[in-house]
């Protein structure tokens, strides 16, 4: 048997005899093996310097069973100081008045995040924020789309691959805000670009380039999050989504003052078919001092405010509420997508199996809640996902919505 020594010596001579070779070898270059790993290396290093701004220095970080790395970050240190009017300022004390006509008995389940599981939380001057790594990022189309929902296109048919709708609505008037309770479910998304979501939009503009709005609900989204677990979100554009705004606090814009809730993180528990049914309470209302939108989450739990400057149009009232589910159909396989709406069912199937808002409201001129009226229902793929309304002393205004998308009446 040859000594391990002699087996080095072996192995040295060939390794120069095979550079010997590599070097009397023609190489071609192509522009592909030369430029490829300078591309490389110059996008990750603009998404290392992304990342870099985003996640801001921590006083604690809490691991989530899912996972997530939540940051406690400094209040006036997270992204929305970033912005050139808000630089060196500390986040607003909340306003004295919250909308009249809220009762707080109306979300009678609380619902959770999974990263306070632990029992740890951030504590009280800091905010809780969803750590965004370099593979969240790499999930995008690109560094510049990251963070930003997919841009919606012009056409909303069956044949092109966008956006679609199961909506209640309400326009025709000044309105200051809206709440609703959202029933939270884990449907399935079938396309890693993909998202289904379930959320409140306060929107003014026209529908064109000016449209202004402000969201908040939960969703779904692989790309964004890397998973398929329902996570609460919020959302804001004044160019429609073109290049302002994002998701969370994924850029400079909405500011946080709570430090109990992780905007992004996944929800626990959720509905089940036939089951426990879980629900969220979301309001977003018009500040009548200053002007800013604030949001609450649960049982009167306040989240935070989108700043006015943010904005053109919804510097005033809104002109539309709508309530209901979304979804990307991207047609990847030639045929319409098969990810869920809400439960995955449609809304004839009612309570335990449907999907749900309950209690919707608006908030008038008087900072009043108010019943809905002259209210829209809009399902532009019905026999892929509809939606059905109706009222009673419980449940005030309510709708069922959703559906599973692709089955024999939707191709």
């Amino acid at each position: 048997m040859p000594s391990s020594s002699s087996t080095s010596t072996s192995s040295s001579i060939f390794f120069i005899f095979i550079c010997i070779l590599l070097m009397f070898e023609p190489v071609t270059p192509t522009n592909e093996t030369v430029f490829k790993p300078i591309q490389e290396l110059k996008k990750l290093k603009r998404i290392k310097s992304h990342l870099k701004k985003i996640n801001k220095p921590s006083i604690k970080t809490i691991k989530s069973s899912d996972g997530d790395l939540i940051d406690c970050v400094l209040s006036h240190l997270q992204p929305a100081f970033d912005h050139p009017m808000l630089k060196g300022q500390k986040p607003l004390e909340p306003p004295l008045e919250r909308p009249k006509g809220h009762n707080f008995s109306d979300e009678n389940i609380e619902t959770y995040q999974l990263w306070t599981e632990s029992n740890e939380f951030c504590p009280e001057g800091t905010v809780p924020i969803r750590r965004t790594t370099e593979d969240d990022v790499l999930r995008a189309s690109s560094l510049k789309r990251f963070g930003r929902k997919i841009i919606r296109p012009v056409r909303r048919d069956t044949t092109s691959g966008g956006h679609e709708h199961a909506v209640a609505f309400v326009n025709g008037d000044q309105y200051y805000g809206a709440k609703a309770s959202i029933n939270v479910w884990t449907p399935a998304v079938t396309d890693p670009y993909e998202f289904s979501l379930s959320q409140l939009w306060v929107i003014s503009g026209s529908f064109g380039n000016d449209l202004n709005t402000v969201e908040a609900g939960w969703q779904v989204s692989p790309e964004l999050y890397g998973d398929g677990y329902p996570r609460f979100f919020t959302y804001w554009t004044t160019d429609a989504y073109q290049t302002t705004g994002c998701y969370n606090l994924l850029c400079s814009g909405f500011v946080q003052t709570n430090n109990k809730i992780a905007i992004g993180a996944a929800i626990s528990p959720r509905s089940s078919y036939k089951n426990a049914q879980f629900d969220i309470g979301i309001m977003i209302w018009m500040d009548p001092k200053h002007g800013h939108w604030w949001l609450q989450f649960g049982s009167g739990l306040l989240i935070g405010y989108w700043p006015s400057f943010l904005f053109s149009h919804l510097q005033k009232p809104a002109s539309m509420i709508q309530f209901g589910g979304e979804i990307v159909n991207s047609r990847s396989r030639g045929y319409h997508t098969s990810t869920q709406m809400g439960s995955g069912h449609f809304a004839d199937e009612g309570f335990g199996k449907a999907s749900y808002f309950r209690n919707m409201k608006v908030v008038d001129w008087d900072n009043s809640l108010l019943p809905l009226t002259n209210l829209h229902l809009l399902a532009d793929h019905p026999n892929c996902y509809d939606i059905k309304a109706g009222k009673n002393n419980v449940w005030g205004d309510y709708i069922y919505y959703g559906g599973p998308g692709r089955n024999s009446r939707c191709q």
